[in-house]
This record gives C-alpha cells, structure tokens and sequence, in this order.
C-alpha cells in the first residue's frame, strides 16, 4: 500500500499534536516482527496519531524501520526524531451499534420510599417516566427543562 502524503503544514500540525503523546509501541531487540507490525495497526486504528520507540542504535535501521512502517501499514511520516518514530493515519469510521429493541417512550422506574421510622421496610413504588420527564432524587417525576440556547451562540 502506498503511504500517504501530506503537505508541510498538515505535518507540522500533526507533530504538535503528537508533542505530548506518550510512545504507544516499543520495538526492541528483535526488530520489526509481525506481531509488533500488528500492534502498531491495533493503535493506528484506535489513536490516529502515535509515537513508536525504537531501541536500536542504529540510525539508518531505524529510517528504514520509519518508512517500511508506513509503506506497510498506510501511514504517513510525520516526524523521526532521534529513536522515536511519529505516525499518523486517518481513524476508520465507527459503525455504532443499533440496538432494535430500544424504543423511545414510557418506561417503568421502581422508585423505595424509606420510612422515617428505623425498624420498617421501605415502600416499593412503580413509576411511569415518560420521554419528556425526569425523576429526581426524591422519587418525583417532573418535566424535564428546555435548555435555553446562549444568544450569542446563535449569532453568525
């Protein structure tokens, strides 16, 4: 897969970004073997934007660490800067979950009345808690509020 290519602005944007991240993979002694190859994949995914620690002296291994990276895993380079190597790929799309059975609507709360009295057990109520409606603390059921929108929110 080829790497993505980015201008020098997008790049200088994403290197700030990445300025207070933490370094998400370590590669040691072995290199960049496929399970680490696939660490980095899992991360790029879930992050976007991830810095990988590379504990090799080497510098010309680490540059070709650095581009076999993106070449492999359809990154792009933001930054390598002494052993730590800055990747970024844009973050798939999410499918949300749809759950078919949830339906908006009335629902039934059970709402425990405690007696002001010690020794007595407390009194269970069933309550209907429809859309627009709120139950507070108390076991009260009450209109939810509009929120108000800021006017100057509203202005262009």
């Amino acid at each position: 897969m080829p790497q993505i290519t980015l201008t020098t602005a997008q790049r200088k944007v994403h290197r700030a970004d990445a300025h207070h991240l933490d370094p998400v993979v370590l590669v040691g002694g072995d290199g960049l073997s496929p399970s680490v190859k696939k660490e980095i994949n899992a991360a790029l995914n879930a992050h976007g934007l991830i810095k990988v620690r590379v504990f090799s002296d080497d510098r010309a291994a680490r540059e070709a660490m650095f581009l076999a990276l993106t070449d492999e895993l359809n990154a792009a380079p933001i930054q390598h800067i002494g052993k730590l190597l800055v990747l970024w790929r844009p973050m798939p799309e999410k499918a949300k979950a749809v759950d078919e059975d949830r339906m908006p609507g009335p629902r039934e709360v059970k709402v425990l009345k405690f007696s002001k009295r010690g020794g007595q057990r407390p009194e269970v109520k069933t309550v209907r808690v429809l859309g627009n409606q709120r139950l507070t603390t108390g076991g009260q059921v009450k209109r939810a509020k509009v929120l108000k929108k800021s006017i100057k929110k509203s202005a262009p």
